[in-house]
């Protein structure tokens, strides 16, 4: 998820005009990262990731010890047995990976959320541009709340906040777990970003993806990024193999 940050990586990437609108950032400026259709990096990663795995998949690829847990745990949070449904659960990872500027996983997590909502992409938009005026439920939009300022910082979630979404029929799970998601994807888009991973900038790779994701679950559709691509190294940045 890395040129998901426009904070830049440090190694000075190509920049040119982004035609990729469909769950665009409402922060995106004029000039923005670009990836080709072919999904070609145009920046490199902090150190050398399995070529051909966009995201947070190639840092997986690269440690499955520490990508199996955290599979794990998003395949729970997102996809259990819950009184959230999946695609409220993934408008919550996908709202805090955009309030955290993370172009691939609020792109991933925006197709995912879509593809749980009937497809519904517009309405991922809207979540993400401002949760308060989408036609979400109350509950939602409280609970949006609570994830955002998780994003921030713990501290700043409120007493008040946690009654708001009380009073709108949050309970005491469906917090705990906003919290969680929050922070947990807080983890994973500083995980991408932090490496200077890379982003494709066709949408129906997204949609593709999603379709896999919402079928399978995290667990086993992450476990492509141990096959065949995955022996072939990305160089980093600093050119070590």
């Amino acid at each position: 998820m890395g040129p998901c940050s426009h904070s830049g990586s440090g190694n000075n990437p190509v920049l040119l005009t982004s035609s990729f609108a469909l769950f665009k950032s409402t922060r995106d400026p004029p000039i923005i990262r670009r990836f080709n259709l072919r999904q070609k990096v145009v920046s490199m990663p902090h150190i050398t990731l399995p070529e051909g795995l966009p995201g947070i998949r190639g840092p997986m690829a690269f440690r499955p010890e520490t990508a199996k847990p955290l599979n794990e745990l998003v395949d729970v949070l997102l996809r259990g047995p819950h009184t959230l449904s999946p695609g409220e659960r993934e408008l919550i990872a996908t709202f805090v990976s955009s309030e955290n500027d993370c172009r691939y996983c609020q792109t991933i997590h925006g197709a995912i959320a879509a593809h749980h909502l009937n497809g519904n992409e517009n309405l991922v938009l809207d979540v993400k541009a401002d949760p308060q005026h989408a036609a979400i439920s109350e509950k939602l939009k409280a609970l949006l709340v609570i994830a955002g300022k998780t994003a921030k910082g713990g501290k700043h979630v409120t007493a008040e906040d946690v009654d708001r979404a009380r009073r709108q029929g949050a309970t005491d799970l469906e917090i705990h777990d906003t919290v969680l998601i929050a922070a947990i994807f807080c983890l994973c888009n500083r995980y991408v970003d932090g490496l200077a991973t890379w982003a494709p900038d066709d949408p129906d790779f997204y949609r593709q993806r999603a379709a896999l994701v919402a079928a399978t679950g995290y667990a086993a559709s992450g476990s492509a990024a141990s096959g065949p691509a995955a022996n072939t190294m990305v160089p980093s940045a600093a050119g070590k193999a």
